[in-house]
């Protein structure tokens, strides 16, 4: 099956939906990160991974990066990838 295109669809805690595709890489889940800055922002930092344990890892990363960054609080969610052969409407 190598090669074959699909669309990957992750759906967040919040109802956030992401689709990806059409692709034929190997991801299997998402990240994401929404950080709060200070003074009424915010920043998201979102991403695809191969697997569940690169994944989590970035969670180590992203408490680094908060303290370096001066973050007030930040949110990180891991959600695993749905996959389709239709794009997203088409079902």
């Amino acid at each position: 099956m190598k090669g074959r295109k699909r669309y990957l669809t992750a759906t967040m805690a919040d109802g956030y939906v992401k689709t990806i595709g059409p692709t034929a890489s190997p991801f299997t889940h998402y990240w994401r990160i929404v950080a709060e800055l200070g003074g009424g922002r915010t920043e998201v930092f979102w991403g695809h991974t191969t697997s569940l344990k690169e994944a989590t890892k970035k969670k180590t990363a992203t408490a680094d990066a908060a303290r370096q960054r001066g973050w007030e609080r930040y949110d990180f969610e891991v959600v695993e990838l749905v996959e389709s052969l239709d794009p997203p409407g088409r079902r």
